[in-house]
C-alpha cells in the first residue's frame, strides 16, 4: 500500500515514482550511474512532498549506486545511509528497513575497510526492543574491531561477552557458548582473573545446559584454580556449581576411572615419608630415645653426622671396609634428603606419608574418607607377580592395609599436612600413586573462617552440604637437577626421586630405648649413674648391639670389671657411682696400688673408641625382652649446653638380602655448669736415692682451684683422692701433709698439693709400647678408698686417654712428610725427647655438696690431667689457642732451605740429671789446718733409654766478678775432668773434694756436665744446676 508518513498516496502514474522506478530499471541493468541521478532526483521530489519512507529509500539506493559504480567518480555518500538510517528508525519507526540498512552499509564500510565505522553503526542500532537483533549486531561491531590494520582485541572480546549475553538473552544457547568461548581466547592468561571467572562460569552453565559436561567441568575447574579475587560467598557459589556438574558427570560413568580432582592445591615436593613406628612419649622417669619424627625439622648439618657415625660403625663391624652396597638408613625423606635409591620399608611396620595440602579459596574445603592411592608388586624376592592399582576397600587390603581419615577440614587459604599410613603385610615393592578423597564444602562456609579446625577434626561435627565427590590427585615428585657430566649441564635433565617407591622387606628386629634417671644438668666433670632400658618390641631376637657417639668420653656402660661395681640403690641419696672400700687410717696419704688392663675397657683393641659394645646378657636380646643396664655419665670438661648424639646399632640374628642392620637415634641436651679447674707440672726430684737405690724420682704438684659460680648451689668441694695412672709412673706418697684429712675448698678457693712419684717395676724392662697393663696408684684423703682401677672411674679415665691420643695423633701426623727426610738425624732427638717424657696421668676425684630445695646432696666427679713433658705444665681441659698473629703479605716464594730438626736446650738438658749431695753447714778449724777439705758426692743420673756419654768439667768458667763473688774462692781437688759412660737408667755416684781456705757461704753448683748419646758427635751440655745455687757454710770453730 503506498502510503507514507505524512499520510501521502502516489497514484501509479505519479512522476515520482516513474523516476523511481527508472532509477531501479537503470540500476538492475547495472547502469550505475543514471540510476544514482533519478534516485537522486526522486529523493528531492519526495522530500519536498515530505514523503519520509520514500525519500529513505531513494537516500539508500542513492548511497548503494554511488557505490557500486565503476572507477569510483564520487567517494561513498555514507551520510546518505545515515540519514536514511535515523529516518525508518525515528520517524517511520520501521525498524525492519533500519537494520536492513544497517547491514547493507556495515558491508559497504567493511569493503572500504572503514571497520571503525562500521561496527559504530552496528553499535548504535541495538536496543532493548530485540535481544536477538542485538546480539548478531553486536557479533558483527566485534569482527569490526578484529579486521582492523591495528586489531583492537580487548573491544573484540568485551562486545563477544555483549553478543553472548544477548544471545543467552533470546534463548540461543549454542550461539552465547560460541561468543563466550571466542573471548575467552583473548582474556585467557592476561592475569584479568575477575574477567575470566565470568566467562568460564558463564561456559561452565552454558556447556551443562547444552549437556557438554566435559567443557562444563573444565571450565569450573578453571575458576577453582587459578588464584581468584573473588569474594567468599560468590567463591563458595563457583565450588557448589562445579560440585553439581562433576557430581553428574560421575554418575554418567560410575565404573570408570576416578577423575582429576583440582582442589586442594596438592606441594608434591613438600611430602615427607616416614618410616617405622611413632615415638613413645616418656612415661615417668623414663624417657625415650629421641630418635626420628615428621615434627622435628631437617637440618643437613645434623643429618651428615649421623650418617658419619653409621658409616663408622658399619666400618668397625667390616673390619675397616665399608660394604659396597651400604645404604645409610633414613628414616624421614624429604626434598633435601639423598632419594636416589629405593628406600627400604620393613614388613609390618607403618610407612606414614605426610601430604602438603593448600586451600586457595577463602571458603574452607571439606575432604572426607581421604587415603593413599597405591600400585603394589607383591615379591618375596624369588618370584615376580604383576602390580595393580589398588583403592581402599579393595580385597587386596590383605598385602597393605591403607588409614584413611575420616574427615580433613582446610580453612580458608591455609595450608595444613595430613598424616597417611599404610600398613604393609607382604614383601615386595610399593609404589605410591597418590591421594583419593572426597571432595566437599561445609554448611555455612563462610562464617567458619575463625574457627579451630583442630575442634571439629575431634568431635567430627563438621557438617557437609551433602554435596561431594570422589577423585584423586597424583603425588608427582621432580628430582633433583643433575649438574655433573658437561651433557647434564648442557641441558636441563632431571634424576630421580624414589621417595615414594620404597622396597618392603622381611621381618627385621626393632630396639626401643628408653633412659631412666638421665640428667639435664651436671656440673663439669660430674659422674651420674642413670640406667638405660634396652626393650626388643619385634618378633625377631636382636643381637650385636653398639653404641656410636662423637663423644664416647661422655658415658660408658662399664668394662670387664663393671660387675664387681655394685648397683646403687636409686633410692639413697650418698649413695655412690664408684666402687669404694673403706681405708686403714694408718693408709692414708700413701698410695694404695691396683692395676687394670686397657683392653679390659675397650681401648687398645684396634677398633674406634667411639664404637662401644653394649653388654647384653648372652649378646641376645630375645622378642619382648627387656633388660636394664647401668650407664655412667660423666659431665663435659667445658661448661655450656652440649648435645651428644647417640647411634643405637643393632641386627637381626637371620642374615638379611636387603637390609643388614638397625639403627635408633637420641640425642641428649646437658647442661654443664663450672667446678674446677686443675693443673699440674712435674719436675725431678733432687733426693739422693729412693728406697730400691733408685734414682729418677719425681715430684708432682696439683693446683685444684674452685671455679664454680654459687649461682648453682655448690656449697663447697672436697677433694676425696688423686690417683695416678700410668705404666711407668705411680704417685707414691703426698708430700705436704697438713692436719686436716679433707681438703676443701668454698668459692674461688684454691689448694696446692705436692706428691713424690716413682717408676713403677715392670718399666725396668726394655720400653715396650705395645704393653697395655696400667698401674693404678690412690692417694685418699678421706675414709673411704675409690677404686680407681674399677668402673665408672677407669672406664672415663681410658677415654679421655683415647680422645687426648686421638688428638696429639691428628697433630703429628701433619707433619710425618716432613720427619721422612731426617730418619737419622729424628731417632737420635727422638732419643733425647723421650727423656723429658713422662705418661703420668692425675686423677682428682672430688664431691660437691649441694643444698637444693633444703636437702644436701653430694655429688661426685673426677678431673683428668694428662702430664707428659718434664717441667711443662698440663691442665684439666684444653686451653683455648691464641689466635696467630696477623703477618704481611708476601708475593714471592720463600726459599725452603730445609732446618736439621735440633733438640730444644730444653730437652737437652734433661739428657742427664745431676744432683750435688753435702752437708748443709761444715764445722772447720783453720787455726789448726789451714785447708779445709769437704766431701761433695756429685750424683749423675741418665733418664734415657740408650747409652750415655758424660763429660764432668770441674774448672772454673770465667764469669762476671759478680758471680764469682757467690762462687767465692775454693777449689776442686783432683781430676779436673772425668769421662765417664752410663747405660740405660743407671745412676751413677761420684765422689768429689772441695778445698776452702776461709769461712763463709759458698756455691758449689759450678761443675759443668756435658752429654752425648753414645754414637752420636756433638755433646750437649745440661742446665739443670745452673737454675738453683747449691749452698754451703763453712763454720770456723
Amino acid at each position: 500500500e503506498l502510503k507514507n508518513t505524512s499520510g501521502l498516496l502516489y497514484p501509479p502514474e505519479a512522476p515520482e515514482l516513474q523516476i523511481r522506478k527508472m532509477a531501479d530499471l537503470c540500476f538492475l541493468v547495472q547502469h550505475y550511474e543514471l540510476a544514482y541521478s533519478c534516485y537522486h532526483t526522486a529523493k528531492k521530489d519526495f522530500l519536498n512532498d515530505q514523503a519520509m519512507l520514500y525519500a529513505a529509500g531513494a537516500l539508500e539506493m542513492a548511497a548503494v549506486s554511488a557505490f557500486l559504480q565503476p572507477g569510483a567518480p564520487r567517494p561513498y555518500p555514507a551520510h546518505y545511509m545515515e540519514t536514511a538510517i535515523q529516518t525508518y528508525r525515528d520517524i517511520c519507526k520501521n525498524m525492519v528497513l533500519a537494520e536492513r540498512c544497517v547491514l547493507l552499509s556495515a558491508e559497504i564500510l567493511k569493503s572500504q575497510s572503514k571497520y571503525s565505522e562500521a561496527a559504530a553503526l552496528l553499535i548504535r542500532l541495538t536496543s532493548e526492543d530485540s535481544d536477538l537483533r542485538s546480539a548478531l549486531l553486536l557479533e558483527q561491531a566485534a569482527h569490526c574491531f578484529i579486521n582492523m590494520r591495528s586489531p583492537m582485541v580487548r573491544k573484540f572480546a568485551f562486545h563477544m561477552i555483549l553478543a553472548g549475553h544477548r544471545f543467552s538473552k533470546a534463548g540461543q544457547k549454542k550461539h552465547a557458548l560460541r561468543c563466550y568461548c571466542q573471548a575467552m581466547q583473548v582474556y585467557k592468561g592476561k592475569g584479568w582473573s575477575l574477567a575470566e571467572d565470568h566467562i568460564n562460569f558463564t561456559i561452565g552453565r552454558q556447556s551443562f545446559t547444552l549437556r557438554q559436561l566435559d567443557n562444563a567441568v573444565s571450565a569450573f575447574r578453571h575458576i577453582l584454580i587459578n588464584d581468584s579475587k573473588q569474594p567468599p560467598a560468590q567463591q563458595g557459589a563457583f565450588l557448589r556449581e562445579y560440585l553439581y556438574v562433576y557430581k553428574n558427570v560421575t554418575q554418567l560413568s560410575p565404573d570408570g576411572p576416578l577423575p582429576q580432582l583440582p582442589l586442594p592445591y596438592i606441594n608434591s615436593s613438600a611430602t615427607r615419608v616416614f618410616f617405622g613406628h611413632d615415638r613413645r612419649p616418656a612415661e615417668g622417669e623414663k624417657q625415650a630415645a629421641t630418635h626420628v619424627s615428621l615434627d622435628q625439622e631437617y637440618d643437613s648439618e645434623s643429618s651428615q653426622q649421623w650418617k658419619e657415625l653409621e658409616e663408622q660403625v658399619v666400618s668397625v663391624i667390616n673390619k675397616g671396609i665399608i660394604p659396597s652396597n651400604f645404604q645409610p638408613t633414613q628414616f624421614c625423606l624429604n626434598r633435601y634428603s639423598d632419594n636416589s635409591r629405593f628406600p627400604l620399608a620393613v614388613i609390618e611396620e607403618p610407612i606414614t606419608v605426610e601430604v602438603s595440602f593448600r586451600n586457595p579459596l577463602k571458603v574452607p574445603l571439606l575432604l572426607t574418607d581421604l587415603s593413599l592411592l597405591w600400585k603394589f608388586q607383591p615379591k618375596d624376592f624369588h618370584a615376580k607377580h604383576d602390580g595393580e592399582t589398588k583403592e581402599l576397600g579393595t580385597c587386596e587390603n590383605d598385602m597393605i592395609g591403607t588409614e584413611a581419615i575420616a574427615e580433613f577440614l582446610i580453612n580458608s587459604e591455609e595450608t595444613k599436612v595430613a598424616r597417611l599410613k599404610l600398613f604393609p603385610h607382604q614383601t615386595g615393592e610399593l609404589h605410591i600413586l597418590g591421594v583419593v578423597y572426597n571432595l566437599g564444602t561445609v554448611q555455612g562456609a563462610v562464617t567458619l573462617d575463625g574457627i579451630d579446625p583442630s575442634i571439629g577434626l575431634q568431635t567430627g561435627k563438621f557438617v557437609s552440604n551433602g554435596l561431594s565427590v570422589r577423585g584423586r590427585q597424583d603425588l608427582e615428585i621432580q628430582g633433583p637437577r643433575l649438574n655433573n657430566t658437561k651433557e647434564e649441564k648442557t641441558s636441563i635433565k632431571y634424576g630421580p626421586d624414589r621417595r615414594l617407591d620404597p622396597i618392603i622387606t622381611e621381618e627385621m628386629p626393632l630396639l626401643e630405648v628408653f633412659f631412666i634417671n638421665f640428667p639435664t644438668g651436671l656440673l663439669c666433670g660430674e659422674i651420674r649413674k642413670a640406667y638405660v632400658e634396652f626393650v626388643n618390641v619385634s618378633k625377631c631376637p636382636l643381637t650385636a648391639l653398639k653404641v656410636v657417639s662423637k663423644h664416647p668420653e661422655f658415658f660408658t656402660f662399664g668394662g670387664n670389671t663393671a660387675v664387681l661395681t655394685p648397683l646403687s640403690p636409686s633410692a639413697s641419696e650418698n649413695c655412690s657411682a664408684y666402687k669404694t672400700v673403706v681405708t686403714d687410717p694408718t693408709s692414708v696419704r700413701t698410695a694404695l696400688l691396683s692395676s687394670a688392663s686397657s683392653v679390659d675397657f675397650g681401648v687398645g683393641t684396634g677398633g674406634q673408641s667411639e664404637v662401644i659394645h653394649v653388654p647384653l646378657p648372652d649378646a641376645v636380646l630375645l622378642p619382648g625382652a627387656s633388660v636394664q643396664l647401668p650407664m655412667w655419665l660423666r659431665g663435659p670438661d667445658e661448661e655450656g649446653v652440649h648435645e651428644i648424639n647417640f647411634l643405637f646399632y643393632y641386627e637381626s640374628i637371620k642374615r638379611h638380602s636387603k637390609m643388614c642392620h638397625r639403627v635408633l637415634r637420641h640425642t641428649a641436651v646437658i647442661c654443664t655448669s663450672r667446678s674446677l679447674h686443675i693443673r699440674a707440672t712435674v719436675c725431678r726430684s733432687n733426693a739422693l736415692e729412693d728406697e730400691e737405690g733408685r734414682g729418677g724420682n719425681m715430684l708432682v704438684f696439683v693446683d685444684v682451684e674452685n671455679i664454680n659460680t654459687s649461682e648453682t648451689g655448690v656449697k663447697e668441694f672436697h677433694i676425696v683422692q688423686v690417683s695416678s695412672n700410668s705404666k711407668h709412673w705411680k704417685l707414691q706418697k703426698s708430700v705436704n701433709i697438713s692436719e686436716d684429712k679433707d681438703t676443701k675448698l668454698a668459692s674461688r678457693e684454691r689448694a696446692k698439693l705436692c706428691f713424690k712419684a716413682v717408676r713403677c717395676k715392670n718399666s725396668e724392662g726394655k720400653f715396650s709400647p705395645e704393653r697395655e697393663n696400667y698401674t693404678f696408684a690412690d692417694i685418699v684423703f678421706g675414709n673411704e678408698q675409690i677404686i680407681s682401677s674399677a668402673s665408672p672411674c677407669a672406664d672415663f679415665f681410658f677415654q679421655s686417654l683415647s680422645s687426648e691420643f686421638k688428638r696429639t695423633h691428628v697433630q703429628s701426623h701433619t707433619h710425618a712428610s716432613q720427619r721422612a727426610v731426617k730418619q737419622s738425624f729424628d731417632e737420635t732427638v727422638r732419643l733425647i725427647q723421650r727423656c723429658s717424657e713422662v705418661d703420668l696421668n692425675i686423677v682428682v676425684l672430688w664431691k660437691a655438696y649441694v643444698v637444693e630445695d633444703n636437702k644436701q646432696l653430694i655429688l661426685e666427679g673426677q678431673h683428668h690431667v694428662a702430664l707428659n713433658t718434664v717441667g711443662k705444665e698440663a691442665f684439666s681441659f684444653p686451653q683455648k689457642q691464641e689466635l696467630p698473629e696477623t703477618v704481611l703479605l708476601k708475593f714471592f716464594r720463600s726459599e725452603n732451605t730445609p732446618v736439621p730438626a735440633r733438640p730444644t736446650p730444653e730437652q737437652l738438658s734433661n739428657l742427664i740429671k745431676t744432683s750435688l749431695h753435702y752437708p748443709e753447714s761444715f764445722n772447720h778449724s783453720f787455726h789448726q789446718k789451714s785447708l779445709c777439705l769437704v766431701p761433695v758426692t756429685l750424683l749423675l743420673s741418665n733418664c734415657s733409654q740408650a747409652v750415655v756419654d758424660v763429660m764432668i768439667d770441674l774448672r772454673h768458667k770465667t764469669t762476671s766478678p759478680e758471680a764469682l763473688e757467690i762462687h767465692g774462692s775454693f777449689t776442686w781437688l783432683g781430676q779436673t775432668q772425668y769421662k765417664l759412660q752410663l747405660k740405660s737408667q743407671e745412676v751413677y755416684s761420684l765422689q768429689l773434694k772441695a778445698c776452702f781456705v776461709h769461712t763463709g757461704v759458698y756455691n758449689l753448683g759450678t761443675p759443668r756436665v756435658f752429654a752425648k748419646l753414645a754414637d752420636q758427635v756433638t755433646l750437649f751440655e745440661t742446665s739443670q744446676q745452673n737454675s738453683m745455687p747449691a749452698l754451703i757454710i763453712i763454720n770456723n770453730i
